[in-house]
């Protein structure tokens, strides 16, 4: 997330911020930071499997403060792993921190920033019904965003860090999400605007007296996800060059800042640093330098490749190198740029690696994937073929593991190939789906559209081993059958939030393995063009309800009586039975 410091050296320095009336705009926002930030900030359970509902409500809440101050969103996510791997140090330790975060988070009820697994599809589904222009990108979006922001001259919303070194032409180049006051709509009629401060880097470089072609040197010198030159064998002590007056959490970043004022351009910079750091053999100097220019190549701007498609429609094109080349379909790219298709899509195609999440889960329970591996499994096979081979980075236990799993086409898959995947029979796209989840379309054929992918998933989940407490079975079921998940939560007089209550572990792995393979089957659903409908997940799934209903039905409640409408009573009834015939046999027994 940019460079380490800086969001705290601008928060002591505010005065480098301008107050803005922020209307009558577009505006470009940083997906993932927003996605995260509105989920976080809110305080919405993150150990008990997610509130959907209530993110699904603050989603709206946030685009309409933003429509009625007409401003235009255009929201940009990242996409898959970046293929040159010029990140995979920073990226490895991230999973090793959330896996031992997620644990701490099951032990002692706190939040540790996990992100509930089905979030970022909450997330995608609520923009996509609002109608918010969305795009995702082929790798990460930073470059994507500033260049988008500078060729438009509108300002990007974001909470990371690199933004503050982009060079963005706007009268104001960057928002700090932390200073976007979108919940304190100001004004009336035509003239209502979100308060917020604004940022740019001219404001910045006069404050601290440097050259503004000096800015990207000091973000790789001060040490970026790219560039880590202080964990070199002489780092440099940048403290010694701050002044008496600076800021003692960013002493570091004030004395680089205060040494590059005698620097005109990057080489100079970099050359005098490597002289401060002593004993560097010549070898080592010039893979240090070259590093250093490398990451100072991340903050030019391309010409935006999302400005046509946002307009006219026209989907970008895949990155024309050696490596990446031919591996993606021409038809997979315009439901990737729609996020109608998740980003892993491309880490199993280029990279054929995949990065599987940490919900909070108790150590010493296996990973809730492995229960969904057959269906990635299938989904790998789809896109590689039968008999390629996908690294899953997963955990065992606390530690980040790296699993070479099988890609398996079986049945009906034989006669789908990638390529014309697009165009395959739909009954025939139905039916592999169907084998997947070991059922039949008559079996989902009783069921309301909207229910058949989440029934097909419980009942794929009930092969899960330990057997699921048959309780949790019906909490879902009773969830899934009203199809109003806040209104649930108030005719139990839930608590808005759990945070600090103690976790049954038990309960919260089994929840988590049937997020994963709810999430998988959505996936693998998306893949075959949807011969399923998606079901709308924030209405039907709530991770604290679902804790409250088990832990009621174990004190002796009968929860069917929750059930007030006929109708909601028959469809509950109808899934227990769609679930049961489906279930192998030896689990009814």
């Amino acid at each position: 997330m940019g460079v380490q410091g800086l969001y705290n050296l601008l928060e002591h320095h505010q005065n480098i911020y301008v107050e803005v009336e922020f209307r009558q705009s577009r505006l470009v926002i940083d997906g993932s930071g927003i996605l995260h930030l509105l989920y976080f900030d809110s305080g919405l359970d993150q150990n008990h499997g997610g509130e959907y509902a209530a993110y699904e409500a603050l989603i709206e809440k946030f685009v309409k403060a933003l429509r009625d101050c007409q401003i235009t969103p255009y929201v940009v996510l990242d996409g898959g792993l970046d293929y040159t791997d010029k990140k995979l140090e920073t990226v490895t330790e991230r999973n090793t921190d959330r896996v031992n975060k997620a644990h701490k988070a099951a032990v002692e009820g706190s939040h540790q920033g996990i992100l509930p697994q089905l979030a970022n599809i909450v997330f995608t589904q609520t923009l996509a019904r609002l109608k918010v222009q969305v795009a995702r990108c082929y790798g990460e979006a930073d470059q994507e965003i500033a260049a988008l922001a500078s060729e438009w001259r509108c300002p990007v919303l974001s909470v990371d860090s690199d933004f503050f070194i982009f060079d963005l032409p706007g009268p104001v180049g960057l928002l700090p999400i932390s200073h976007f006051q979108w919940e304190a709509v100001q004004g009336t009629g035509s003239q209502r605007y979100i308060p917020c401060k604004g940022y740019t880097t001219s404001s910045f470089c006069n404050f601290f007296q440097i050259q503004p072609q000096i800015l990207p040197a000091f973000a790789v010198l001060a040490g970026n996800d790219y560039v880590k030159l202080q964990r070199s064998e002489s780092p440099i002590k940048w403290a010694q060059f701050a002044g008496p007056d600076a800021y003692w959490k960013t002493r570091h970043l004030e004395g680089l800042l205060r040494w590059l004022r005698s620097f005109s351009e990057p080489r100079g910079a970099f050359g005098a640093a490597l002289g401060l750091m002593g004993g560097l053999s010549e070898d080592k100097k010039k893979e240090l330098l070259q590093d250093l220019h490398l990451g100072v190549e991340e903050y030019k701007l391309p010409p935006s490749s999302l400005k046509e498609f946002f307009i006219h429609g026209v989907v970008p094109p895949f990155p024309a190198v050696e490596e990446v080349a031919g591996r993606v379909p021409d038809w997979v790219r315009l439901p990737l740029t729609q996020a109608r298709l998740t980003s892993d899509i491309l880490d199993a195609l280029v990279m054929r690696r995949i990065t599987l999440n940490y919900p909070v889960e108790h150590g010493n329970m296996p990973s809730c994937h492995l229960m969904s591996r057959p269906l990635r499994q299938l989904r790998y096979g789809l896109l590689l073929g039968e008999g390629e081979e996908v690294t899953e980075r997963d955990r065992d236990g606390l530690q980040v593991i790296f699993n070479p799993v099988k890609a398996v086409v079986p049945g009906n898959g034989q006669q789908l190939t990638l390529n014309s995947l697009d165009q395959a029979d739909p009954s025939l796209r139905l039916q592999v789906l169907l084998e997947a989840l070991g059922m039949t379309k008559a079996s989902l054929s009783v069921l309301p559209p909207q229910l058949r992918l989440p029934v097909a998933a419980t009942c794929y989940w009930r092969s899960a081993q330990p057997r699921a407490d048959g309780k949790l079975l019906k909490a879902l079921l009773l969830g899934l059958s009203n199809g109003d998940t806040l209104s649930q939560r108030a005719a139990l007089q839930l608590p808005n939030h759990q945070g600090g209550q103690n976790l049954d572990v038990g309960v919260v792995h089994a929840i988590n393995q049937w997020q994963s393979c709810l999430k998988v089957s959505i996936q693998l659903n998306q893949l075959l063009g949807n011969p399923l409908p998606e079901p709308p997940i924030a209405r039907l799934f709530e991770g604290t309800l679902t804790h409250q209903l088990v832990h009621r039905m174990r004190s002796g409640e009968n929860m069917e009586s929750f059930l007030n409408e006929p109708s909601s009573a028959r469809l509950y009834h109808t899934m227990e039975t769609v679930v049961h015939q489906g279930a192998p046999a030896e689990l009814e027994q």
